[in-house]
């Protein structure tokens, strides 16, 4: 069993994490304070294959495995949590959605827009009134001589005003049922959809969540995203692959925050030495690296399941459960290390610690993540002495 990446992979890896270095870094608490997306880097981006990372080439894209996307949005969410955010989930919630599911037309006429870096894609789930519970939607699309009338509200969704197209999931029958709802691509520019100003958020300021308004909103019939009433599977598919790349943004801040408090504690002096010789620092230290490397692991062998055609929900949800609760936890550490430095904005890891705490509640909250892994537990999938 050889747990090294492939050379291909390093090099991906250490590519990614120079232009998160060079291009999203230096940045990003500026752009983070006046709430900017960092269109910058992500147009550059668009050029080094960031922006279509699901997409295949035959589309413009750059056709990646589930680990090389892994890789690369840990190195970017050590650059920068919000444009991180930004670009997994243009790639794993806008883009996926056609990529699994779309026509040949669908394809050749959405994707290639949204791979540049110069519009983003979208995945509307979220509503006021329904979160976790999507069979609870009351965003409808009814039929209308030849095409769908779309009425309702969708909120918290990422990309949204910048996005090329918006998938949208809505409710084609009326009775709560898992066939009730189905998938829509809409264009940003549709005739009745309205998009409020961007939220103000705890942090990730350099990513834009926004409501949204579909105020009988006229769509054509091949607007229509795979088979009608497919669409809650086809939202839980795509969910289940975008934890991953939550989980592996998560563990990018981790890294981020770890290494900050590392260098501080070194540094700082208190009682005539470095807070590094302190027993109580070096475990916090060891605690902290140790939680990382065990995240990676998970988020690894999810990644791989994927990549072989295996089942990977209950892994994926597993390395999302333990990656987001760890960062949290790491930066939270961070912070302490550096006293109360940490809590002012002169030091990046106070930045971090409101960036992390999105990533327990987006794309799947820590409570979601224990029901999926119990139910699955439950149904049979007996744990068992090493791995699958």
């Amino acid at each position: 069993m050889d747990f090294s990446l492939p050379d291909d992979l390093r090099m991906w890896r250490d590519a990614v994490l120079d232009f998160a270095a060079n291009e999203v870094r230096p940045q990003a608490a500026e752009l983070a304070e006046r709430h900017e997306l960092h269109w910058d880097a992500l147009r550059k981006g668009g050029a080094f294959g960031l922006m279509g990372m699901t997409v295949p080439e035959a589309y413009g894209g750059s056709e990646l495995d589930a680990l090389a996307q892994a890789v690369a949005l840990e190195a970017l969410g050590w650059g920068d949590a919000g444009t991180a955010l930004t670009i997994e989930a243009h790639n794993c919630l806008g883009l996926e959605p056609i990529v699994r599911f779309g026509t040949e037309a669908q394809k050749r006429t959405w994707l290639p827009k949204a791979v540049t870096g110069e519009r983003l894609a979208a995945l509307a789930l979220t509503e006021p009134q329904a979160g976790s519970d999507l069979q609870g939607i009351r965003t409808r699309a009814e039929r209308d001589r030849d095409g769908w009338v779309l009425t309702g509200q969708k909120m918290w969704i990422t990309n949204a005003d910048d996005a090329a197209f918006i998938v949208v999931l809505a409710r084609t029958r009326p009775e709560r049922s898992s066939k009730a709802l189905s998938m829509f691509i809409v264009p940003r520019e549709a005739e009745g959809l309205h998009v409020g100003p961007p939220e103000r958020k705890m942090g990730l300021g350099t990513s834009h969540s926004h409501a949204l308004t579909f105020d009988r909103v006229r769509l054509p019939a091949d607007a229509l995203l795979g088979q009608e009433g497919r669409g809650l599977h086809q939202a839980l598919e795509v969910l289940d692959g975008g934890r991953i790349g939550i989980a592996a943004l998560s563990v990018g801040i981790a890294q981020a925050a770890f290494e900050e408090a590392h260098r501080y504690a070194q540094e700082r002096h208190a009682f005539g030495q470095p807070i590094a010789h302190f027993q109580a620092i070096q475990f916090m230290l060891a605690d902290m690296a140790t939680a990382i490397h065990a995240a990676r692991l998970m988020i690894y062998y999810a990644a791989w399941l994927k990549d072989q055609g295996r089942p990977f929900a209950q892994a994926a949800a597993m390395a999302k459960l333990y990656a987001t609760e760890m960062a949290e936890k790491v930066a939270r550490d961070a912070i302490q290390i550096h006293g109360g430095y940490g809590y002012s904005r002169e030091y990046p890891v106070e930045r971090m610690y409101r960036d992390v705490r999105l990533m327990t509640i987006g794309e799947g909250t820590s409570e979601i993540q224990r029901l999926v892994i119990a139910r699955r537990l439950l149904q049979g999938q007996t744990p068992k002495v090493g791995l699958a």
